[in-house]
């Protein structure tokens, strides 16, 4: 059996609009037996052929994204924006089946560690300007470990914090759901709806969320990595597509996974790629 390498050529493989489409020709990895270099022309390209392969349907990009959702910022932008967010790596108290919240108790484990510095690994090629955190412990301790090296301080937002589960934080999820029946099936099946001492916790993270894409986006630099929280990342995706409260559960992100946004001048977001895992599992390095 003969095995080997080849490459080609592929117009205008960038899935983004023009006004993100400036970046040079890259070439992928070849572990899996095939080489792909993008390039936006070639040669003995045509201008008649160069036009239609310009055209985004050719290659499936998005010509735009005007309108397609609401303003995160209510203001005009100086440039466009990408931002990645990233879920922290394994706590403790993941490990454990409790319930977090907004507690600072729960550590990250040596496996989430390792989580950490394979997303370290996996960004190392993307260049950031600058990384915004949650302060509680077991994402600081992530982005700590993501962002070493690199020059520009971490930045700790209040508005990057987990929701406040109230008396829930800290139960093992099996108790909470004997101990407090009601709250724990509202909470799981009904969250929008979660009520506890007299507050509605995922509707306020819906809030939350909205006041963190303000500070995220308003920031000086157009590149931005956010490592955050499992809760707090389903508020930030849901109020970016524009999407309620009662679809809270409708995302999932796992320890580690990566999630990435462009957004234009109108501070209107379009979801480019939704729980990345694949450097969870290999060796893979992102370029986007």
């Amino acid at each position: 059996m003969i095995s080997g390498v080849f490459s080609f050529k592929v117009p205008l493989c960038s899935t983004l609009s023009s006004e993100f489409n400036s970046r040079r020709p890259v070439k992928y990895d070849t572990r899996h037996g095939i080489q792909i270099q993008c390039s936006n022309s070639s040669p003995d390209m045509n201008l008649a052929t160069e036009t239609i392969q310009s055209d985004a349907s050719i290659s499936g990009g998005a010509y735009g994204f005007e309108n397609a959702t609401t303003s995160l910022t209510q203001k005009l932008l100086s440039s466009s924006k990408k931002v990645t967010l990233v879920r922290h790596g394994l706590s403790s108290w993941n490990l454990e089946g409790r319930v977090q919240g907004s507690s600072n108790l729960s550590i990250l484990t040596d496996t989430g560690v390792r989580q950490a510095e394979m997303c370290r690994q996996a960004l190392v090629n993307i260049d950031f300007d600058r990384c915004f955190s949650s302060p509680i412990s077991r994402a600081k301790t992530t982005a700590e470990v993501i962002w070493q090296e690199r020059e520009e301080p971490l930045v700790f937002l209040d508005s990057l914090k987990e929701a406040h589960l109230f008396y829930l934080e800290g139960m093992r999820n099996v108790d909470a759901r004997e101990k407090y029946p009601k709250e724990f099936t509202t909470w799981r099946e009904d969250p929008a709806n979660f009520y506890v001492n007299g507050v509605y916790p995922v509707r306020e993270l819906w809030e939350t969320a909205r006041e963190a894409w303000k500070e995220i986006l308003l920031s000086p630099g157009q590149n931005f990595l956010v490592i955050t929280h499992k809760s707090i990342l389903r508020a930030l995706i849901c109020t970016a597509l524009g999407l309620d409260p009662e679809r809270f559960r409708a995302i999932d992100v796992n320890n580690g996974g990566i999630c990435v946004f462009n957004v234009n001048k109108q501070g209107e977001a379009m979801l480019q790629s939704l729980n990345l895992t694949a450097h969870m599992y290999t060796d893979h390095v992102y370029l986007y």
